[in-house]
């Protein structure tokens, strides 16, 4: 196949029999045109198949683009992919596009891929924060590029945050377990030195002490190692002697993880479960979970950019978006002993 140069702005010029001025003036401001003189250009620039760059154009100026940067990390994650539509959605309905990259939730990645975003200079970077230490993007804000952290703040840079309540809603699941009768409930989490997972652990451990439980750490398992699947650290957690009645785990990785593990122990319905993070089946599967909107979220967060670059010089934001327990069965089973053989 012989591949064809695209058209330039001269070659549109040269068939609508104009200058490349005027068809420069059509693309940027049609409105000084006159309406022949447009429909002309339109008609030799669409037989020719020609796009304007609007990434050069702004690059000439010395201003950013109408592109929105986001950094986010696996793609297979339903967390990751709906938090992009709710940002792009909203980005759109205000005449912006997004132009989303991956770290595969490695701090290695997060500010090679950053570098290569901003590159393109964007209108505003929107990431989730993986690397221990975002300053490396201090000198872009000052040059003006809004930084807004999703999901976890940015460390060492000021930016505007929006984050859910993870704290509340793991300590309202361990409360609403408590109610139950539970006093073993276990917390499973990979990984676990995130801000989120950091947050959400301190819910769960502020419950226990609010009914007199000082030391859950018998029933804590915490890794940081994603390639290490969960049943694992459940099926060790479950083989204790003063195994949990109930587990609560931090993600919706890890609540899977727990359902296949507890499938293997033939547990038979007798650890009830609370998860963070939604999933698809989740609701036929009867589990119980810890819910948010990530649409919403996204949504929000792309408002808090767009605001931000109309307000540049404004205080910086720290937002929360509110998350709710959804009962299905799982967590709401009462305290059962485990038989051993």
């Amino acid at each position: 196949m012989n591949v064809q140069q695209r058209a330039t702005l001269e070659d549109v010029a040269r068939l609508a029999g104009v200058s490349s001025k005027t068809v420069s003036r059509v693309f940027t401001h049609r409105d000084l045109v006159a309406p022949e003189t447009v429909e002309r250009v339109l008609q030799a620039a669409k037989r020719l198949r020609f796009r304007p760059n609007p990434l050069a154009r702004n690059l000439r100026r010395g201003g950013p683009t109408d592109t929105i940067g986001f950094i986010m990390g696996e793609l297979n994650n339903p967390f990751y992919y709906k938090l992009a539509a709710g940002i792009e959605r909203e980005l759109s309905a205000h005449g912006f596009s997004l132009v989303v990259a991956t770290t595969d939730d490695t701090a290695e990645g997060e500010e090679r891929v950053a570098d290569a975003l901003l590159g393109q200079r964007l209108g505003a970077l929107l990431l989730i924060p993986v690397a221990d230490d975002q300053s490396y993007l201090e000198g872009e804000r000052h040059l003006g590029t809004p930084i807004i952290a999703i999901d976890r703040p940015a460390r060492n840079l000021v930016a505007d945050s929006i984050v859910l309540e993870n704290h509340r809603g793991v300590f309202e699941a361990t409360t609403r377990l408590l109610e139950r009768g539970h006093r073993r409930i276990g917390y499973i989490c990979n990984p676990a030195s995130v801000y989120t997972q950091a947050e959400r652990l301190r819910g769960y451990r502020d419950a226990l002490v609010a009914y007199g439980i000082e030391d859950s750490s018998p029933w804590e398992r915490l890794a940081d190692d994603l390639s290490r699947p969960a049943d694992g650290l459940i099926a060790d957690l479950l083989d204790r002697a003063d195994a949990p009645t109930a587990i609560i785990t931090g993600n919706n990785r890890v609540t899977i993880d727990a359902l296949r593990a507890l499938r293997d122990l033939d547990d038979d319905g007798r650890t009830a479960l609370i998860g963070f993070d939604d999933f698809d089946t989740a609701d036929v599967l009867g589990v119980s979970v810890i819910n948010y909107d990530p649409l919403a979220l996204g949504k929000a967060a792309a408002t808090l950019a767009i605001e931000r670059m109309q307000d540049p010089a404004g205080f910086t934001r720290q937002l929360e978006m509110p998350t709710w327990l959804v009962e299905r069965g799982t967590g709401e089973r009462p305290p059962a002993e485990r038989t051993t053989a």
